[in-house]
């Protein structure tokens, strides 16, 4: 009898596994929306330490009603803490998802915690995935939820999601950013380059982990005791040394991708961090990466590709990649990261034609073919979407579209690389 019950219950299970997994869609959660800008803190007191500012338009995940006044939440991050109840700061909503999915990504776009470009990116949802379209917030964004539950914000673009869902006819008509995760348009722009304008917005990727804090360490904004305090970090805290900036201070990212200093000494953190890169002559570092990243040639493109894999790659992945075979240097996930990475060692460079073999380079978004279109441009705000490795004598390696047929060598002089050139430099 025991054992037919157990063979029942393990039929049910297969049965069950082999069901489609929107059979299992549905769920009931309760959400905090920030409706104003409120604090997130550490306790639920207004003595408690603020994490940092919950901004309109932000989901949290309910975890308690701790009491009259406090909610215990958990923002996109992961990141536990405290918020007010008062509804003046915040709403709470029951979100429901129906059972079959009613919308299809049709190409790549940004899962966000707000309706704006201005919120956290929580992924990349990609080609031929299924979502769950909960409601249309105005004409720029819908509240949906993807196959693991996650709910967040995208585009209402159709170019991005194909839906049958039918917004009410009062949905609000929030001027917000006029095309929501899309690159602006130049009139006209030439057949070559229309890959190019559409680009998606790349997503962000943080570190992993190579890091704990041992007790209790101050978080800042620079490497001395004088600048400004981000917060404190706590013992048992997970982080990533970025970069040993001098014998006093290491350059870091928390888990949330926040990035500072904190103190070398061993009695705040434990590290499995060394540079042996830097063991190396910088020429021949420059040479291992380019020969590592040469064998790459062809390898084909994939926006938002894995970074634990070489079988596709989008820009920033390629270069992750090329330095981590050539000189087993693990750069930050995206370009900007990279970006940021170049500019923390200090020795960049604004003139294309000034840079060595090696070099990174960053470039901003296409704007068109000609280096008119860029006038107007203010390069020193100038958002990096876009990242290569300079290889001298006017060439590029690096990798940015599909069509372009992934891993390959350009021209940099004359082109629209020229002109969406912003920055440059090594890695150390």
């Amino acid at each position: 009898m025991r054992r037919n019950l157990l063979v029942a219950a393990l039929a049910a299970c297969i049965a069950l596994a082999s069901m489609p997994l929107a059979v299992f869609a549905r769920t009931y959660a309760e959400q905090v929306h920030v409706i104003d800008t409120v604090n997130f803190r550490t306790l639920p007191s207004t003595s408690g330490e603020r994490i940092r500012y919950l901004r309109k338009g932000e989901v949290l995940d309910l975890i308690e009603r701790t009491n009259a006044y406090w909610l215990k939440v958990r923002d996109a991050s992961g990141t536990v803490g405290y918020v007010s109840s008062l509804d003046k700061y915040v709403e709470i909503r029951t979100a429901a998802v129906t059972t079959d999915p009613n919308g299809e990504v049709i190409y790549g776009v940004n899962l966000r915690t707000g309706p704006s470009t201005d919120s956290d990116v929580i992924r990349m949802l990609k080609k031929g995935e299924p979502v769950w379209i909960l409601e249309q917030v105005n004409k720029y964004w819908y509240r949906v939820a993807d196959r693991d539950q996650v709910i967040g914000y995208a585009s209402t673009n159709p170019k991005y999601i194909r839906t049958s869902f039918v917004p009410p006819v009062d949905t609000p008509e929030d001027p917000g950013p006029a095309l929501p995760d899309e690159p602006s348009v130049p009139a006209d722009p030439d057949e070559t380059d229309k890959d190019l304008i559409d680009q998606p917005e790349e997503p962000a990727y943080k570190f992993e982990p190579n890091a704990v804090i041992v007790s209790t360490v101050t978080f800042r904004k620079g490497p001395g005791t004088s600048a400004e305090r981000i917060r404190y970090m706590y013992a048992g805290e997970k982080l990533t040394v970025v970069n040993k900036h001098n014998d006093y201070w290491y350059y870091v990212q928390d888990a949330g991708g926040v990035y500072g200093y904190v103190s070398t000494s061993a009695k705040y953190i434990s590290t499995s961090y060394v540079e042996p890169y830097k063991k190396l002559d910088r020429a021949v570092a420059a040479e291992q990466a380019i020969n590592a990243g040469l064998k790459y040639l062809g390898t084909p493109y994939e926006f938002g590709s894995s970074r634990s894999d070489t079988s596709t790659f989008d820009c920033s992945d390629f270069v992750r990649q090329a330095y981590l075979d050539g000189i087993g240097l693990r750069l930050p996930g995206d370009s900007r990261s990279q970006g940021a990475y170049v500019k923390e060692v200090g020795k960049t460079k604004d003139d294309w034609r000034a840079l060595s073999r090696g070099d990174l380079m960053f470039f901003m978004s296409y704007q068109g073919s000609k280096a008119a279109d860029y006038a107007n441009v203010d390069k020193t705000n100038a958002r990096i979407t876009h990242v290569g490795i300079y290889l001298g004598d006017g060439q590029v390696l690096h990798t940015y579209s599909e069509k372009s047929g992934g891993v390959r060598v350009d021209s940099i002089a004359g082109t629209h690389w020229e002109y969406r050139f912003l920055f440059g430099g090594f890695v150390y």
